[in-house]
């Protein structure tokens, strides 16, 4: 494995390169909409409630893709929009006032409202920032309302989140304190591993946003270093830009060789001594090595084909090619944002084909030429694809496990080995 405890500067690496050429897709879509990232936010922070303003259809997705038991109550909803609502013939604000009112009386928990728009409530142009100001000015300190889009109109699944944290950057208190602000929604043991390596490497304070309570929001001004732990909050990222923060370009924490990177490129920002990162991240990352290696043997060699869906497609890829041997024959994904992966597109291999967006016929006739041995896609791709006899892993599965860190790694790896194992097995 390649030590990147002093990883230079990506257009210094071989590979990809961020002037990669890029095949751009324009047609027909095959994903989630941003309204299945409430999924894991309303997990994260455990004072939020995620109120989606939409059809019937949104609260079936919802609660399909959260898998909610009958008698759970979580901590997001919808408030259905009827045929009077999109009709004109009833006062959508008013009704929304009174539905918001009503779930707060009834969950007195609440700390954080989040008003989620959907396609109907954007196509109705129900304006849900005017509603959260006027509910702010009735409600307000006891509770935040805040407003962001999850519509399929405009985002794809992992975006939803992007739209949430950014909504919440303008609330964030200012602080001249410098501090390192990790950005992105992390399970919570993820988080608590990696608040253990910060301190180990000495850099502190550490801020994680969103935190595990919405209420509690980090400062951020021009002290503030942020460091990405997913690629798809580049919006947010800017936003704290736009407040005087000084964001910190790096590779992503996946595999041994991604988190040494990313937490080399905090230390080097923060000015730890280069032989205390090493003292620190070393044994890390020969663990995670060796825990990672009794899945190589099946994935190593594997060519993998990668349909565009959650924007962890190129993190995924770098380490699915250089720390378990796969061959890359496609790797595409919703946006390619090369702010945010330039330092991941250093370290793909040279001449590897990048695809942006999606036309589904195309993207499949090409999966069916190169019959992949394994194609990382969306859940409405797979049962498909496999009554062909291709091998394949739902790339939702990457966004619901905890799949960042050292710790992880192994558990990162096998998600890819099991459906080949799967197909070993049924063979036989």
């Amino acid at each position: 494995m390649t030590d990147l405890s002093a990883l230079p500067p990506a257009s210094a690496l071989p590979g990809c390169g961020s002037a990669a050429p890029v095949l751009r897709e324009r047609g027909q879509r095959e994903v989630f909409c941003g309204l299945t990232s409430i999924v894991w936010l309303h997990r994260k922070m455990q004072d939020a409630f995620f109120l989606v303003v939409g059809s019937r259809t949104c609260a079936h997705l919802l609660q399909s893709a959260a898998g909610v038991m009958i008698f759970a109550e979580p901590r997001f909803g919808t408030a259905v929009l009827t045929d009077r609502d999109l009709a004109g013939l009833a006062d959508a604000n008013e009704e929304l006032d009174r539905v918001c009112v009503a779930l707060l009386e009834r969950r007195p928990d609440i700390g954080t409202l989040f008003l989620v728009g959907s396609c109907p409530s954007e196509v109705i142009k129900l304006d849900l920032a005017k509603a959260a100001e006027r509910l702010n000015a009735r409600l307000f300190p006891r509770v935040r309302v805040v407003n962001f889009s999850g519509s399929g109109i405009e985002t794809t699944f992992t975006q939803g989140e992007d739209n949430a944290l950014r909504a919440m950057v303008p609330l964030l208190p200012q602080t001249q304190a410098k501090q390192l602000l990790v950005v992105g929604c992390l399970a919570d043991v993820v988080e608590d591993q990696l608040r253990r390596h910060f301190a180990a490497l000495g850099i502190d304070p550490v801020a994680f946003f969103p935190g595990r309570r919405a209420a509690a929001l980090p400062g951020v001004g021009p002290g503030t270093l942020v460091l990405a732990a997913q690629p798809f909050d580049g919006e947010t990222v800017r936003a704290l830009a736009g407040r005087g923060a000084r964001p910190i370009a790096s590779p992503y924490p996946f595999g041994a060789e991604g988190t040494t990177a990313w937490l080399a490129a905090a230390a080097r920002a923060w000015g730890v001594a280069p032989e205390r990162l090493r003292e620190v991240t070393a044994p890390l990352a020969a663990r995670a090595a060796k825990a990672v290696a009794r899945h190589r043997d099946r994935l190593a060699g594997k060519r993998l084909f990668v349909l565009p869906d959650s924007q962890l497609e190129i993190p995924l890829a770098r380490f699915l090619a250089r720390e378990m041997g796969m061959a890359l024959v496609e790797v595409g994904t919703p946006y390619l944002d090369r702010q945010m992966v330039a330092a991941e597109l250093a370290l793909l291999p040279a001449g590897v084909t990048l695809s942006e967006g999606q036309h589904l016929e195309r993207q499949l006739d090409r999966v069916r030429a190169a019959r992949p041995d394994l194609t990382v896609c969306g859940l409405g791709l797979a049962n498909p694809l496999e009554a062909e006899g291709l091998a394949t892993k739902w790339s939702i599965e990457l966004v619901f496990t905890p799949i960042h860190g050292y710790d992880q790694a192994a558990d990162l790896a096998e998600v890819f080995a099991r459906p080949l194992e799967r197909r070993a097995r049924l063979a036989v």
